[in-house]
């Protein structure tokens, strides 16, 4: 079984940034992101724009806030991945891993990949870019030929589509999960790693 990626922070209750980030995410998923304003914020949570202020300046800082936990995931991710001797088991902790942070943040995704705005801001950034590319280095392997390459990035682009995809919306976590495991592993060409024998 693939060992799961837990978070690191133990979960508290939710402050009045974490209520807004929430909102927030909540009118992007609706309205997208250019076509939501700081005070839609406010009025959703019922404060005043001021009160959004206080905790972000600008749309931009909400969504930089909103993708950081999951940059800093993705990074812990790669470096567990990096300290795996085999191939299997460095592709297994990095596929499973990406696996669970899709599907736990299946909403996040789904702004993430449908707003030309956020993609802009992203890349202004220039941290996921960089992650990106670590990432399908960890998954083609040293010196990959054409088709690996090819694999890894249809791999990545994949899973991001898969978690939020309306087809697949009627899947619960678990059989998802499965799922995504399964078809990774064949596009890689990698076997499910051998589970020892009971005794």
């Amino acid at each position: 079984m693939v060992a799961r990626l837990e978070p690191a922070i133990t979960p508290r209750p939710k402050t009045g940034r974490d209520k807004l980030l929430a909102a927030a995410l909540d009118l992007f998923s609706e309205h997208g992101v250019s076509g939501t304003s700081l005070q839609m914020i406010a009025d959703l949570l019922g404060v005043t724009k001021a009160a959004v202020y206080y905790h972000f300046k600008t749309k931009n800082e909400i969504v930089l806030a909103l993708v950081s936990p999951v940059q800093e995931e993705l990074t812990a991710l790669a470096d567990a991945a990096e300290q795996q001797r085999s191939r299997t088991a460095r592709l297994d902790t990095l596929v499973g891993g990406l696996i669970d942070l899709i599907i736990r943040n299946r909403s996040l995704y789904a702004v993430l990949q449908g707003d030309l705005t956020v993609a802009h801001i992203l890349d202004q950034q220039g941290v996921l870019p960089v992650l990106g590319t670590r990432l399908i280095a960890l998954l083609a392997g040293p010196d990959p030929e054409p088709e690996e390459l090819v694999a890894a990035n249809m791999l990545l682009g994949g899973l991001r589509d898969a978690g939020f995809a309306p087809q697949i919306r009627q899947f619960d976590d678990e059989t998802l999960r499965g799922h995504m495991l399964t078809c990774a592993r064949r596009l890689l060409r990698y076997r499910r790693p051998q589970q020892p024998a009971a005794h």
